[in-house]
């Protein structure tokens, strides 16, 4: 069996012009990354407002397990169905993170036969834009222990600088340290520390922002630390949103390639799920949807914070209306999630699948919370029985939704074209009738708590006063209108990652509340959740390397 990564090696990419027209878009609106990259020109992206816009479809998942679910995978496979049967399609997904490639996945692209390529550049270096946000953030970093140093002429209290340092790699021990070691010409030592770059505001700005003006306006808007006085620092008062916004500039433009079967995919912006919103770019989404008939994204994770941050950040601030969701389940993750251990999900366990369907069953409730109209895609793998999927299937439509099996990993778009033509049938059916979960009026604390109970099932959420303080200070400072970003393991509905299924009655502890004034949401810690990864026991990087003929080992 070929690896991922022979099976994109073996791929012949069509030129990224010829991709390019199938979308209508003319060879001079591109910037060109080599043959099959390019970046979309301003020029054209601000040419496109005013046209009608096609059918939003997203894709989520069950709680995600060792088992493997396959988001990605089949994202990029219903993209190439659709093209398949005649839908003008584009697909729009994040770009990977350098630390989860080196550290446990070994590569983010889709697999098999439902991939986007070039693999190596999208798994990589790409077009430069993690380092771009990268830069930007630690300038300002840079910029805020300059100015202390130069005489501090906003009273910064360097205890109350809330703006780290960020890489784009799992490295715990950076998650806490003391900056400025060494004496008086470098500064004043204090506590600082390290999140990875896909949990940097930076990188949620980006992700949000409408155009190049709205770009500078959020980056000044981040609050970075705290006055003597308590009031406080932003971007803007340091001066740095400028210099910000030119190391930007290109960065801001969404990334297009192709998939293995020709289908034009937007690659732009990676924020986590779990620690952030987890969507790809707001202004590649909306460009797509100006292109396309259909456009398919992805939101990070499982439905109960990928798709709730979905619906609830991102498409209250783009304006988005999801027509349809495919919420992706497999058998091996439903097994898991019922109790089998990783190396006993080959044999048939119909009884631990039914137990675990109650993951599958919480997501499926979940998504109708919003008023979309769902569809389950069953990612098909090779151990998968008769009895399974159709113990599986049959659960789902005790649910009220149709469950689909895809082969899109072994087949291509050949094998996702009944997803296809049941996503359709719902977007023609005209059933979503999409709204957030909760209004911008409501108090942040009880926004907290509407999403601890309605999505995770729990009985109560657990914050001390200087939560709550902090809550109601911004909310008298005028953020209070904010949508809530909530930080919790992916692994549970609970904060508890050891805790599958579908568990009730559970608490949610949160830990601390940070304000993202730029991105426009307030973030809510929960439990014990990281901002900075660490690596496994046995990282994947240990296996990536070059072989002789010069070619990329490792990534799959």
């Amino acid at each position: 069996m070929k690896s991922d990564i022979e099976i994109a090696r073996a791929a012949k990419p069509l030129p990224i012009a010829e991709v390019a027209g199938k979308l209508d878009i003319p060879a001079g609106a591109l910037s060109l990354y080599g043959a099959d990259k390019a970046k979309l020109t301003v020029e054209f992206l601000d040419g496109l407002d005013g046209r009608p816009d096609g059918k939003l479809i997203l894709v989520t998942a069950i709680s995600p397990t060792p088992a493997g679910e396959g988001k990605t995978t089949t994202t990029v496979g219903l993209g190439d169905a659709l093209n398949r049967i005649g839908r003008k399609t584009a697909i729009c997904i994040r770009e990977p993170s350098l630390g989860p490639c080196f550290g446990m996945k070994g590569g983010a692209a889709g697999g098999g036969h439902a991939q986007v390529i070039p693999m190596e550049d999208i798994n990589l270096h790409f077009t430069g834009d993690f380092h771009a946000i990268t830069a930007a953030h630690n300038l300002l970093s840079a910029m805020i222990d300059n100015h202390i140093y130069w005489g501090n002429g906003l009273d910064i209290d360097p205890r109350r600088i809330s703006w780290p340092r960020v890489v784009d790699m799992n490295d715990r021990a950076l998650r806490q340290i003391v900056a400025s070691l060494g004496g008086v010409a470098n500064g004043f030592p204090r506590e600082a520390g390290f999140e990875i770059t896909v949990a940097s505001e930076v990188m949620a700005i980006l992700c949000l922002a409408k155009d190049r003006a709205d770009l500078q306006q959020r980056l000044g808007s981040i609050v970075v630390a705290q006055r003597r006085d308590r009031s406080p620092v932003t971007c803007r008062d340091l001066k740095a949103d400028g210099a910000m916004t030119v190391l930007l500039k290109d960065a801001l433009r969404p990334n297009l390639v192709q998939t293995l079967e020709g289908s034009p995919a937007f690659i732009h912006g990676g924020p986590f799920g779990n620690i952030a919103h987890g969507c790809n770019s707001a202004i590649a989404t909306r460009a797509a949807l100006k292109l396309a008939d259909y456009v398919v994204t992805e939101a990070g994770f499982g439905a109960d914070l990928g798709a709730e941050k979905f619906f609830d950040i991102k498409c209250r601030n783009a304006g988005l209306k999801p027509e349809a969701a495919v919420i992706v389940a497999t058998v091996r993750a439903l097994k898991m999630n019922g109790g089998v251990k990783k190396d006993a999900l080959g044999a048939e366990n119909i009884e631990a699948l039914k137990k675990g369907c109650a993951n599958l069953g919480r997501h499926i409730e979940n998504v109708r919370l919003f008023g979309v109209p769902a569809v389950v895609a069953i990612n098909h793998f090779a151990s998968d029985t008769d009895a399974e999927i159709e113990t599986l299937k049959a659960y789902a439509a005790q649910m009220g939704v149709k469950a689909v099996v895809c082969r899109h990993w072994a087949e291509g778009g050949v094998g996702a074209e009944e997803l296809a033509q049941e996503v359709v049938k719902i977007i023609n059916g005209g059933g979503s009738q999409f709204a957030p979960l909760y209004p911008d009026g409501m108090p942040l604390f009880e926004k907290i708590e509407t999403i601890a109970r309605r999505i995770y099932r729990a009985d109560e959420v657990l914050a001390d006063k200087k939560v709550r303080d902090q809550l109601h200070a911004w909310e008298a400072e005028g953020h209070g209108r904010l949508p809530v970003c909530m930080a919790k393991t992916q692994y549970s509905f609970s904060t508890d990652p050891n805790l599958l299924g579908a568990p009730s009655h559970h608490s949610v502890p949160v830990r601390e509340v940070r304000l993202s004034a730029g991105a426009g949401f307030v973030v809510v810690v929960c439990g014990e959740i990281m901002t900075m990864p660490g690596l496994p026991r046995v990282p994947a990087a240990q296996s990536i390397g070059i072989d002789e003929r010069g070619d990329t080992v490792g990534l799959f």
